[in-house]
């Protein structure tokens, strides 16, 4: 009697009966989980959980293995994007030039040259270029010129220009060392970087790659229709083309 009396008095705790072969109230069909968020981009067969854990897993173990690389060529790409029109002061350069005097006997070839200069300027690399011009006619009528000698030692930390003029008992020397601003964009281009700087990197550019690749196949309609990431990511595109084809 207690019961019957709470239900007379209370009948919104009593949930509704539903009548075989009838549709459920509009308002009972609104409470229901919405099935919104299907992967766009994912064939049906392959909605599987294992699947999916492993798309979201690879995204962002990724992500995070890019994550300080990625800071660094951001920054520095900024930098480097306005180092000629729209100039972002910051990196520079210190110059330096004088002429080193030549032991006795002269360097016999560019290579003996190349040995004595990373000897006594402590340069810990072979040069990225060797030139060697033959003697031949001078600018001026009646005069020879003799062979010229040119190498560069390339390094994160500097640059290194030799020119020397063979028969002579001095070497031109030019050197330009970078702030701190400059030796990170020099590793961005990767200038006198080592072959495991460059290997590293390369790592953080098949990860991009992979993240965009992820990132396409984890788009849900939670996040929009497949018709508006595709336009999305066709203008991008349209875009790019456009301003690498015109020069803009």
């Amino acid at each position: 009697m207690r019961t019957a009396s709470l239900i007379q008095d209370a009948p919104h705790l009593v949930a509704p009966r539903v009548e075989a072969g009838k549709p459920p109230h509009p308002a009972a069909a609104d409470r229901r989980p919405s099935q919104s968020g299907g992967h766009l981009f994912v064939p049906r067969r392959w909605h599987r959980p294992v699947l999916l854990k492993w798309l979201r897993r690879t995204h962002a173990w990724l992500g995070l293995w890019g994550a300080v690389l990625g800071l660094l060529f951001g920054a520095t790409g900024l930098l480097l994007n306005h180092r000629a029109t729209m100039k972002v002061s910051g990196a520079a350069y210190a110059n330096t030039q004088w002429q080193m005097a030549l032991p006795r006997p002269l360097p016999a070839d560019i290579h003996a040259l190349s040995r004595l200069l990373q000897q006594t300027l402590q340069i810990d690399r072979p040069p990225t270029q060797r030139k060697v011009e033959p003697a031949g006619q001078a600018p001026w009528p009646g005069a020879q010129q003799p062979e010229r000698w040119q190498l560069s030692f390339v390094t994160p930390r500097e640059t290194v220009n030799a020119d020397y003029w063979v028969g002579n008992s001095s070497v031109s020397i030019r050197r330009m060392d970078p702030n701190f601003l400059a030796r990170l964009n020099r590793l961005h281009m990767a200038t006198g970087a080592s072959a495991t700087w460059i290997l590293l990197t390369d790592t953080l550019a098949g990860a991009l790659i992979m993240l965009s690749l992820t990132g396409t196949l984890l788009w849900t309609r939670l996040h929009g229709s497949r018709l508006r990431a595709v336009g999305l990511a066709g203008t991008c595109l349209g875009l790019l083309l456009v301003l690498a084809t015109t020069g803009w």
